[in-house]
């Protein structure tokens, strides 16, 4: 029912370029692709930057999208590329300015604790992409290998990797919490 009512929007709107169209499609999906985001870049700023460069890209490509899979999943799969091109477009960007000198790290309070939430934004993108996807979005390992282009093994073993670093982060965080 929700699909089919998506693709008449999607007609509409591609035959009509109907803003009521794209305007309903974008109330559909951005919450949840912007928490997705959010869980995946480094600041709010990023998060929004790649949601809204996945509406760009899928306006201008949603005559190409042939229904093999939700729109949702679809809208998911540019997200995480708009995420990976921001990332490496920051990362060439740090390589060019090397600094002389390197800040110390920030100085943690012995009361902060380590939540959840700073557990997750500090895995190694790889492992974040697919907790998030498979934790907390309900993708399966099949989806979440052809949505990052990996195999379902490797979806898996990230996936433990993961689960692992999340549980020594969080562990760590108690254990220094305890201690004052």
């Amino acid at each position: 029912m929700i699909q089919t009512n998506e693709q008449a929007l999607v007609k509409r709107f591609l035959r009509q370029r109907d803003e009521i169209s794209f305007r309903e499609l974008y109330r559909c999906h951005s919450s949840a692709l912007y928490a997705l985001a959010l869980r995946l870049c480094d600041s709010n700023a990023d998060a929004e930057d790649a949601l809204q460069n996945t509406w760009i890209r899928a306006a201008a490509s949603l005559a190409a999208f042939q229904w093999r899979s939700s729109l949702r999943t679809w809208l998911t799969g540019i997200l995480i590329n708009c995420v990976r091109e921001s990332k490496r477009k920051r990362e060439r960007q740090a390589e060019e300015q090397i600094p002389d000198n390197f800040p110390a790290p920030a100085a943690r309070s012995a009361l902060d604790g380590i939540s959840l939430e700073n557990a997750i934004a500090n895995l190694p993108s790889g492992y974040r992409q697919v907790l998030v996807l498979h934790d907390l979005e309900g993708y399966t390992h099949e989806e979440i290998g052809a949505l990052l282009e990996i195999s379902p093994g490797t979806s898996k073993s990230q996936l433990h990797h993961a689960r692992r670093a999340i549980r020594a982060l969080v562990l760590v965080g108690e254990q220094h919490h305890e201690r004052f």
